[in-house]
């Protein structure tokens, strides 16, 4: 059974994210722990020392109506979570939770789902804002980012360029569900040079033949800022895994600007795993 945290804002409550979970559980059953995280202080977010958000811009509820809205969340959470049998608890400290502490949490779990759309989508659903993109450096568990309406994968679709963090995304992946390597996957490996070929493909074969059946390899010579969001748009009811989000700036591949674009078009899943 995997530990599996679900991470909400008070105020927006996600649709995609409950379902991806019910989807995970018909599979194989998870226990699930559900953190409601406060309402941020928007207006201080410019003012803020980086690094600081982890406490200072979090404030308490400010009104009866407020508190109300968040136990009604809670409470549609819990009455999913009994309609479908899952194993939950909910973090009852919500009134002063703050990323710091949800961050922390992220070291004790399988898996951590976010809505791709809906977590802190007050500060806009276009880009990635500065609440998930910190989510995304600090968590010390595997993230999954789920829009709200999407094709629910009936394939894999795994970015790979050859680097520690690309194998290190592969095998937390085939380690965490097992249960969906028995679908189509595809190694997409991305190098404008015509003539470059996998990095060390029979290796990377070696490590998933024993784990996937059906795999193919596909080589993309295009240049990803352009043509590659566009390329995967295409790729409908597919999962994508990733490594390392924006730590390295060595790879095309793997460089935030790829990676941003395939959150903020939410059209598919995204599985990102780093070290």
């Amino acid at each position: 059974m995997k530990k599996i945290i679900v991470a909400f804002d008070n105020m927006h409550y996600s649709e995609g994210v409950m379902n991806a979970i019910l989807h995970l559980h018909q599979m194989a059953p998870v226990s699930l722990t559900g953190i409601f995280l406060p309402q941020m202080e928007y207006s201080a977010l410019w003012s803020t020392e980086a690094g600081a958000m982890a406490g200072s811009l979090f404030v308490p509820l400010g009104s009866e109506i407020q508190a109300e809205t968040v136990r009604e969340t809670i409470s549609h959470f819990e009455d999913f979570c009994r309609k479908y049998h899952i194993r939950y608890t909910v973090r009852q400290d919500f009134f002063d939770f703050t990323m710091a502490e949800l961050l922390n949490e992220t070291r004790f779990a399988d898996l951590l789902v976010l809505g791709s759309e809906a977590f802190y989508a007050g500060k806009g659903t276009e880009f990635i804002n500065e609440f998930l993109q910190d989510v995304l450096h600090k968590s010390e568990c595997p993230l999954l980012l789920v829009p709200e309406k999407y094709n629910y994968p009936q394939s894999n679709i795994i970015a790979y360029d050859g680097s520690e963090a690309a194998v290190f995304a592969i095998k937390q992946f085939i380690y965490l569900f097992p249960e969906l390597t028995d679908r189509k996957t595809l190694i997409v490996y991305l190098n404008e040079d015509e003539t470059a070929t996998i990095p060390q493909e029979k290796k990377l074969k070696s490590l998933l033949s024993p784990h996937i059946d059906e795999c193919a390899y596909l080589s993309l010579h295009i240049d990803a800022r352009k043509y590659l969001t566009t390329w995967l748009n295409e790729q409908q009811g597919g999962l994508l895994i990733c490594g390392a989000f924006g730590r390295s700036l060595t790879s095309q591949l793997f460089k935030r600007s790829f990676i941003a674009d395939a959150i903020t078009d939410h059209h598919l899943p995204v599985f990102i795993a780093h070290k």
